[in-house]
């Protein structure tokens, strides 16, 4: 019996029913022609600090939809589908782009940062946005896509730990369990990009005056040919001074360090922005982070977090508590910006990332995984593309953690060290065998369904379809629906997609009681904003010395191992 397999037999139907996912999912407001709306964050919406479902992310026009935990994915869409039905009633003929790359944009200086009242923490989160467009440029922030958030239940650890022989706390277990799946997740994430990308093209205004070697249709459109997710590539979520940090996801603590340097020593090139011009806050401090949401990646361990805590505080404190993916593009024929299909492949996926060996990472593996999400981000449907499988060939150069099994610093070293060459495979190829570990996976969460149910599977079979034909994947059609049906135009196709999704959501009938409930919510946020505002009684100077000053190395997950166990003795 393989491994993978012994661990998902340590995990019951029930609890396969108690794993938690959720959504967070951005979209861009625009109006009737899609250009971007210039209108503030609609009141009837709530307010945008306080509001736990509708907020919004970077700009004032761009809503960020975000969902509670659920059991199923049917449920998950359901409550996703709620919150785009009642956004819908209160932005009259404005529409959600129904797209990750985003829609013809004015002047940088025309984008509207978000906007949260006069609150301390209100302001905080603007100056931080104020910051992102000094550095990154306003642009590249409209990009919009979804985050999916997935956990196991409780009662998975002590199982899949007694599975592994070992004899760690369960929460340090639980926590290094997250980070094998993040290191596999890492190493495979490409293959989502290639079954799920759905940005192949962009409107010739998000790179005028750029450098992006696209191609271009004389219609305000540029497009990589055989491209998946622009938004995962070198024009979108990129960063030049972060792609040295070079972050080591062998377990929370190197996490934690390298972020800690990152948010606490000086930057130049951000220095010479300047914190402040008067009292117009430029920034929220000059170093390479200015925060820890600012560290751009496509999976992150996530702890929920107090009011006023510092994320990377919250997990030393408390530990992983679930992982957040955020390479998901947003999907521009499904209604909602995702399916059922996509949600079920992405728990297949997680799990498989999960249950399957995960050595430690080394920076010839971090750099052999940048690689290989640009090369498929930007050329992933070409024929004769090769990806490196330098993870693969680590895997057999010794031996490999159990799941959630504590690498040691000597393997670490050891691994980093070897001197292999990669081997290259073509994405279907390599993508085949990765869908072929996942199908006991996909059995057991139908089994776990029971009355006979099929889903997982189908979600899954149709992955293997679409590694056969390339037509059938979004990006595919998305470059084949803009030249044919819209006249080479990708503004026009999203458009026109933004439009057939508002129709489709308004058709389906919005409950009494969930309209209800969001309106009490609505006016709530808002009572909570004046009463966070009322309740301020320092400066902003001191709020933001304060917020950015917390010691963020505390708890018994930054403790060595050894210290740890003591402790609980």
């Amino acid at each position: 019996m393989s491994k993978l397999q012994q661990r998902l037999d340590a995990l019951p139907p029930a609890v396969l029913r108690g794993i938690l996912r959720g959504i967070e999912k951005e979209g861009l407001r625009v109006r009737p022609d899609g250009t971007l709306a210039a209108t503030p964050h609609p009141a009837g919406l709530g307010s945008a600090l306080t509001h736990p479902n509708i907020t919004t992310d970077f700009s004032e026009s761009q809503l960020e939809l975000i969902t509670g935990a659920h059991s199923s994915v049917e449920a998950l869409l359901q409550e996703l589908t709620e919150l785009h039905q009642f956004v819908y009633r209160h932005i009259g003929d404005e529409l959600i782009w129904a797209a990750s790359m985003p829609c013809k944009l004015p002047a940088e200086d025309e984008i509207p940062l978000g906007q949260y009242g006069r609150s301390n923490m209100g302001r905080l989160k603007t100056v931080y946005r104020r910051g992102l467009s000094h550095r990154y440029g306003r642009r590249m922030q409209t990009i919009s896509g979804i985050h999916y958030n997935f956990s196991l239940p409780a009662e998975a650890w002590p199982r899949l730990r007694e599975v592994a022989g070992s004899r760690v706390p369960v929460e340090r277990f639980q926590d290094a369990g997250y980070f094998a799946l993040i290191r596999n997740f890492r190493r495979h994430s490409w293959l989502l990009l290639l079954l799920l990308g759905a940005s192949p093209a962009v409107c010739s205004s998000f790179v005028a005056g750029h450098s992006h070697g696209l191609c271009g249709w004389d219609t305000g459109t540029c497009f990589a040919p055989y491209g998946t997710s622009l938004r995962m590539g070198r024009l979108g979520y990129q960063s030049d001074a972060q792609a040295a940090l070079a972050v080591s996801f062998n377990c929370l603590g190197d996490y934690a360090q390298t972020l800690h340097r990152a948010l606490n020593e000086t930057y130049p090139a951000y220095e010479s922005i300047g914190l402040r011009d008067g009292e117009l806050y430029k920034q929220l401090a000059t170093t390479l982070l200015q925060i820890e949401n600012e560290f751009y990646g496509t999976i992150r361990p996530k702890q929920r977090i107090h009011p006023g805590e510092r994320p990377l505080r919250a997990l030393g404190l408390r530990g992983v508590e679930y992982v957040e993916v955020r390479l998901v593009d947003i999907d521009p024929f499904e209604p909602a910006g995702i399916g059922l299909s996509q949600m079920r492949l992405l728990d297949i996926f997680l799990l498989h990332c999960l249950l399957s060996d995960s050595p430690p990472d080394s920076p010839q593996e971090i750099a052999a995984m940048t690689r290989n999400q640009r090369r498929i981000a930007e050329r992933g449907r070409d024929p004769g593309l090769r990806l490196h499988r330098t993870a693969e060939l680590l895997a057999a150069a010794g031996p490999s953690p159990a799941a959630g099994a504590l690498p040691t610093a000597e393997l670490s070293a050891d691994l980093a060290l070897t001197d292999l060459t990669p081997a290259d495979l073509a994405p279907a190829e390599w993508g085949a065998r990765l869908l072929r570990e996942c199908e006991p996976i996909a059995a057991a969460l139908d089994r776990a369904q029971g009355d006979g149910a099929a889903a997982y599977r189908d979600a899954l079979a149709a992955a293997r379809a679409a590694l056969r034909d390339f037509d059938t994947l979004p990006s595919t059609r998305v470059l084949l629906e803009a030249d044919l049906s819209h006249g080479k135009s990708f503004p026009t196709f999203a458009l026109a997609r933004s439009q057939a999704s508002k129709r489709a959501l308004l058709a389906q009938p919005l409950s009494a009681e969930a309209l209800r409930r969001y309106e009490q919510a609505a006016i709530d946020s808002h009572q909570a904003q004046r009463s966070r505002e009322a309740a301020d009684d320092v400066p902003f100077e001191t709020f933001r010395q304060r917020y950015l000053s917390q010691d963020l190395m505390v708890g018994e997950h930054f403790r060595p191992l050894d210290q740890a166990v003591a402790r609980r003795r």
